[in-house]
């Protein structure tokens, strides 16, 4: 019996960044996956893991960003990329927490970023979106991200729900790793429609 739903935000609630990245990409004729993969490498400490635990700020990242692009091969600065992170509101997907919500507790777990003005992702958090979430957890509010379990252990806590009556929502597979390690069931969001639909089936009424 599923008593929670927990979510990701950016790449689920929202469409994913991953489409702005391979825009930038094209428009910059750099490779193709080329900030994917500088955010991949030594990715529990590199610049991007130490700013969505607030463990550096916006200038710093840039810095540190531009750096590990270098080293990679090509000129980035971490402050043009921020700007990709603004995903676009998927309707279908906020319909469906909309009516779970209103039988099942909902959570949700999002790696973001320090609040700045420069940060095109704050401006969604204060949506009316986040009201539909129960207990809400940011990384860079708490200084841990996903992967790390102690997130999805915090969530379940504040949620006071078995993981084993969860269902979690993730379009990375790594961070879905330990919320299944730890009972819950999980859904890896690539197409919304398949993933609503599958979802549908765990909490066995209708979501669209």
């Amino acid at each position: 019996m599923v008593e929670a739903v927990i979510w990701d935000f950016g790449g689920v609630i929202t469409s994913s960044p991953f489409e702005a990245f391979a825009r930038f990409e094209r428009e910059r004729g750099l490779p193709k996956d080329f900030i994917r993969t500088i955010n991949a490498t030594n990715h529990l400490d590199n610049a991007w893991a130490r700013f969505e635990r607030a463990a550096i700020g916006h200038d710093e990242f840039d810095v540190q960003f531009a750096e590990e692009a270098r080293a990679a091969g090509h000129e980035v600065r971490g402050a043009d990329v921020l700007p990709l992170l603004a995903g676009r509101p998927r309707p279908e997907m906020i319909e469906a927490l909309r009516r779970i919500h209103a039988r099942l507790k909902t959570g949700c777990i999002t790696n973001n970023l320090p609040a700045d003005p420069r940060n095109a992702m704050a401006a969604m958090y204060k949506q009316e979106i986040m009201t539909l979430f129960d207990h809400v957890i940011e990384s860079a509010k708490i200084g841990l991200r996903k992967p790390d379990p102690r997130i999805y252990a915090m969530m379940v806590e504040a949620l006071a729900v078995n993981p084993a009556n969860c269902v979690y929502l993730d379009d990375l597979g790594v961070n879905l790793k330990p919320a299944r390690a730890m009972g819950m069931t999980t859904i890896k969001v690539g197409d919304p429609a398949q993933a609503i639909a599958e979802l549908q089936g765990y909490v066995g009424f209708e979501l669209g």
